[in-house]
Order: structure tokens, then C-alpha cells, then sequence
């Protein structure tokens, strides 16, 4: 009997340096990196102080709860945040473990984040050859890893107004996805000069894109505020996003697979008042490095209207406007989103969009309507098309999305088949914590001109899909 009770002390006195560990947390500078970093994930997973007070803004209250929707503002490209909201990032696990050494005292003293996610997809398809246009998950029936990001980052403060302020922002892709960021002239040679016909896409299955790099000026006296950024920016208007957080579901909109993804620049965001947003840019072109060959001045153009109640927001913008004709992704586009909220659980997104090329090989007089770029002569070629969102938060871990859309690529020079497309895709995300999402998805397309499905083997394609994205 002593010996049981000896062995029962001995074995407390064993694992009290576990306990005390488990115990901890992310600030316990006694503790390991690892320690600290696994306890900044148990502390992530405890339900959020619903007392914390709210960090100062100017102007309208966010309209939307994130989570469960992934962003908590209407939609603004050309910026972090719109200008007078603050910094709505939560601290990450990587950043409360880094915030014992010497490193991660000096980010945190000068506003630098670092963090990340890690994204992975599995899906089931009626096709066997090809999922495109269904993005990103094109090769059917699999297990993909879509994206390992690490994102570096100093957000200018646009909530005060005394003062000039600067930010950066470097983010870091490796995946499948880059088949889809790429920019040509920004290591492009891994997907555009590396034909792979056995694959769905051209081009090293997984590559790396240094996917944004720019540097913002806040400039608190012009205006209400205006942002200059200067370096590689989201195309500006999407309701979409090429970062799995960003985005209300897990495969994209035929409209947002196959337009412009990227331009470098110049851009100036500026706020008129709480309202009123206007931006003009200057950049290289879609997808297109300003020092590419294939670079051509471009102009960038929007207005952003938010109404007074909070409730309807207008977003039109001129994307793409040059007087050149076709050369890599050279499209003029004009593209106007409308945000609805009836509610605090329920908002719509309404975008649409045309786009069209001029002077493009293959698609002149003499164009056979079935086969995409069978004319001997150049033209122009154009597609438009529609998308709607409907979200609806179910509780703070939870919302669905349905979302349906009509594209018409008339010529079939986005899509490489000249028909009408519908899409309806039903989504879920689930919180498993703030740290960690769940999102299953099923999605029914179909083409109605012309087989555009498996590589043109059929009209219609069924997709089942699940991915997990892991913040860190």
C-alpha cells in the first residue's frame, strides 16, 4: 500500500511540469515557444468577451459579424480596411508566442503582424478529366493543398488625423492556387512557360507567388483621409477573393475565375466622408508587371456608396480601361457590386460586370460559334455576366451561403467555349474556433451552347467539396 501511494506521489511530482505548462498562458515568457504557441490556440478557442470594449472608428459601425461572415465591413478594395476603421485583426497564435523574444517585441513596438494560414480542399466530381471553369479545385475527384500563406504586414492607422502615417504588406503563396494569382514578369516562368498537357492546367502543380507587395502613405489632410499605395494589389471590385478567408465559400463564381486578378501601380483611395469613397489608379496592366513587355498603361477608376442607415452599399468601378489592344489579359472591364443587409444575420451581394478585348487572334470575321478562337483574323471578343450572394448567419460559429450566377463568354475567349453558364453552389463555414474553419460545399453548373464541362465532354457538372483553413 505505501509502495502505491509512493508511486502515486512520484508520478504527480512527474507531470506537475506538464500541468503547469497546460496551465500557462500565450504570455508566460517562462514557457517555450511551443508551450506558449499551443496556448494561444486554447485561449483562441474560449468564446469571445462579449464586454471588450470596441476599438475607436470613425464613422459608420461595421454592418456585418465576423465571424461567422469573413469580413465585418462592405467590401473596399485598394485598402486594408476603409479609412477610419481600425486594425480588425485578431492577434494570432504565431504572434502572442513570438511575444517573449526580441523579435517579437520589436514587431509588436512597431505594428508589424506576422501571420498566416494553411488551406487544403478535398472534392467530388461528375467529371473526370477537368472541374474548370469551376475554381480552384480543378483536378476532380482529390485531395489538394491550396495554400500555405505567410503574410507580413504594418497597417497605417486611418482612424486619427493628426498625422501622416505608412504601412507595408508582403504576402507569401505557395499551392495550387497560384496557378490562378500568377503575374507575368513576377516569377511567371513556373506556370507560363511550362506546358504540362497531362494536367488540367499548365504549369508546376504547386508554385510560389509572392502574391502583394506594396507600401501605403496616409495622408490624414486630404479630404477625410486618403491612402496611396504604391507595388501589386488586388484587382479593386471583386466580391470574391484569392485568400480562403476572404471568401463566403469554397470554389469561386465563373465571373471571378476568369477576370483579372492582380494590377501594379499606383492607386489613391480617398474618403470624401463617412459615405463617399473615390479611387484613381494608375497601373501595368491586368496581371501584368509594369516592367513585362506586355505592360501597358492602364487606368483604374471606382466610387463607393454606403447609405446613411448602414443598410445598401454601391460599388462601380472602371477596372481596366486603356486604349491598347489585346496583348497578355489586356480586358477593359466595368463592374458594379450592390450590397444589401436586411438584417444583422441576413445581406445579399449583387456584382456584375462587361468585359471585352480588342484586335485578339482568332476571334474576327469568320468566327465559327462552336470553337473558341477558330477565326483567321482578329477581333474583338466580350463576356458579361451576373452573381448573387445570399448569407445568412445561423449563430457566431455558423453561416451559409447560397450563391447563383449567369455568365455568357460570348466568343469563348475567357473560358475557351463560346456558351451561357449558370452556377448554383450552396456553402457552409463553421467556426471550429477563431483559429480554425470548416467549409462543405455542393455545386450544380451547367452550359447551355456548346459541352463545355470535362474538357467539352459534357454540359453539366455536379461537385461535392470540403477544405479547412488553418489560421496561425
Amino acid at each position: 500500500m505505501r509502495t502505491t501511494r509512493y508511486a502515486f506521489l512520484a508520478a504527480l511530482l512527474a507531470l506537475a511540469p506538464v500541468t503547469r505548462a497546460m496551465a500557462s498562458g500565450s504570455d508566460d515568457c517562462s514557457q517555450g515557444f511551443g508551450a506558449r504557441f499551443a496556448a494561444a490556440y486554447r485561449e483562441d478557442a474560449q468564446p469571445a468577451d462579449p464586454n471588450a470594449p470596441a476599438p475607436a472608428r470613425r464613422g459608420l459601425d461595421s454592418p456585418l459579424a465576423s465571424p461567422p461572415f469573413p469580413s465585418a465591413e462592405w467590401q473596399l478594395g485598394g485598402v486594408a480596411y476603409p479609412i477610419g476603421v481600425p486594425n480588425l485583426n485578431s492577434q494570432y497564435p504565431l504572434e502572442k508566442a513570438m511575444a517573449c523574444n526580441r523579435v517579437g517585441r520589436w514587431l509588436k513596438d512597431n505594428r508589424i503582424e506576422v501571420y498566416g494560414w494553411l488551406n487544403a480542399s478535398v472534392n467530388l466530381s461528375s467529371s473526370s478529366h477537368t472541374n474548370y471553369p469551376l475554381s480552384y479545385a480543378v483536378r476532380p475527384n482529390r485531395v489538394e493543398f491550396n495554400q500555405a500563406l505567410l503574410r507580413i504586414e504594418r497597417l497605417p492607422d486611418t482612424v486619427q488625423t493628426d498625422h501622416v502615417d505608412w504601412g507595408f504588406h508582403l504576402d507569401n503563396l505557395y499551392g495550387y492556387d497560384y496557378h490562378f494569382t500568377t503575374m507575368k514578369g513576377v516569377l511567371s516562368n513556373q506556370l507560363l512557360n511550362n506546358p504540362k498537357p497531362d494536367q488540367p492546367l499548365n504549369g508546376k502543380i504547386n508554385g510560389y507567388d509572392p502574391m502583394l507587395f506594396y507600401g501605403d502613405i496616409y495622408l490624414p489632410h486630404i479630404a477625410e483621409g486618403m491612402v496611396v499605395r504604391i507595388g501589386r494589389w488586388l484587382s479593386l471590385p471583386d466580391i470574391e477573393a484569392q485568400f480562403s478567408p476572404n471568401n463566403y465559400l469554397v470554389t469561386h463564381s465563373i465571373l471571378y475565375t476568369v477576370d483579372p486578378y492582380t494590377q501594379m501601380g499606383v492607386m489613391t483611395t480617398t474618403r470624401l466622408n463617412a459615405q463617399w469613397t473615390v479611387q484613381v489608379g494608375l497601373n501595368g496592366g491586368n496581371d501584368t508587371a509594369i516592367w513585362n513587355h506586355q505592360s501597358r498603361p492602364t487606368l483604374q477608376a471606382c466610387v463607393r456608396w454606403v447609405s446613411a442607415s448602414n443598410d445598401d452599399m454601391l460599388y462601380t468601378c472602371a477596372n481596366s480601361v486603356n486604349r491598347s489592344d489585346y496583348n497578355y489579359n489586356n480586358v477593359q472591364m466595368y463592374v458594379s457590386t450592390w450590397g444589401h443587409r436586411f438584417s444583422d444575420r441576413v445581406h445579399i451581394l449583387t456584382e456584375a460586370y462587361y468585359m471585352y478585348g480588342r484586335q485578339i487572334p482568332g476571334y474576327g470575321p469568320g468566327f465559327d460559334s462552336q470553337v473558341a478562337g477558330s477565326s483567321p483574323l482578329p477581333g474583338k471578343a466580350a463576356e458579361y455576366g451576373i452573381v448573387n450572394y445570399l448569407n445568412v448567419a445561423i449563430d457566431p460559429k455558423n453561416m451559409i451561403s447560397f450563391r447563383n450566377e449567369f455568365y455568357n463568354d460570348q466568343k469563348g475567349q475567357r473560358t475557351g467555349f463560346p456558351t451561357r453558364y449558370t452556377s448554383h453552389t450552396l456553402g457552409m463555414t463553421h467556426w471550429v474556433t477563431q483559429d480554425m474553419e470548416i467549409r462543405p460545399e455542393l455545386r450544380y453548373e451547367k452550359s447551355y451552347d456548346v459541352d463545355a464541362y470535362d474538357g467539352g465532354r459534357k454540359d453539366n457538372q455536379v461537385t461535392a467539396l470540403v477544405d479547412a483553413i488553418w489560421h496561425y
